[in-house]
């Protein structure tokens, strides 16, 4: 296998969002995240158009484009399709070479990938039968707190409590929070439980698969300030956010497509 330093682009067809990415030897030229929606074929084009106008070159000028992701199957102006895990740990060694496991928590899913000293990935698991620890677990949350989902990461300073949230069923878990709420605990303390909860969950997975750090975190979730500083402090393990997190499969599918297999 040889890079071939062609202008190629990955497309990461999930369930809440789609992203796409342009690039060139190893560079993200363009880069796109839209919301998913009904029509998963629909956002796929326009995630790639909109990759391809913020690198300023056209379809004609892209040799390759891989689509990964549960929804790749919708992307029909793929040349070819490879597993998220795969374009995932590609996409963690570009950004940071340094990287020993990954962490990717999104909106339906999550996963951690343990990574070979060269970057193949060693071991994975995925909780995709249970929305505990995933971002909309965290939107369930919200809601029962009445807060903003962007917002809730943000209330979580110098926790002094140590709340916990027991329940791993998203619904339970709700009304563990309601009930945290009428017993008069703060809301900073109850968001801390919450973020805790996640992290606990990754933790679990992570021990499955003997994970270590450095780990990097990706996915949506990783915009969460609250669930970083969580899951450090329960991996004890320097945790890496990439500026953009959700385009890390994307990026890893761009750089697939950008090799030549003999």
């Amino acid at each position: 296998m040889k890079k071939v330093n062609l202008i190629t682009a990955g497309v990461d067809a999930g369930a809440s969002s789609t992203d796409a990415v342009v690039q060139r030897a190893g560079e993200a030229l363009g880069w796109s995240v839209v919301p998913t929606g009904a029509r998963p074929s629909e956002a796929a084009e326009r995630a790639y158009k909109d990759a391809l106008l913020g690198a300023g070159v056209s379809a004609d000028e892209v040799g390759v484009v891989i689509a990964t992701g549960y929804g790749r199957s919708e992307v029909s102006f793929a040349s070819r399709t490879v597993t998220e895990v795969t374009c995932h740990a590609v996409g963690a060694r570009a950004l940071f070479p340094q990287a020993a496991s990954v962490i990717d928590v999104g909106a339906q899913d999550a996963k951690v990938i343990k990574l070979s000293p060269d970057g193949r990935v060693e071991d994975f698991i995925m909780n995709d039968k249970c929305a505990a620890g995933t971002g909309r677990f965290l939107e369930v949350m919200a809601h029962g707190l009445n807060v903003r989902l962007d917002e809730m990461g943000k209330l979580v300073g110098r926790s002094e409590m140590d709340l916990r949230i027991s329940a791993t069923c998203t619904v339970f878990a709700e009304s563990e929070v309601v009930g945290l709420i009428g017993q008069g605990y703060p809301v900073n303390e109850i968001a801390a439980a919450i973020h805790r909860s996640v992290a606990d969950r990754i933790y679990g997975m992570s021990r499955r698969v003997r994970a270590q750090g450095p780990f990097i975190f990706s996915g949506g979730v990783a915009k969460n300030s609250g669930v970083v500083r969580a899951l450090g402090d329960r991996l004890q393990a320097e945790i890496l956010v990439p500026p953009e997190p959700q385009i890390v499969g994307a990026l890893g599918a761009a750089i697939l497509a950008d090799i030549e297999i003999a």
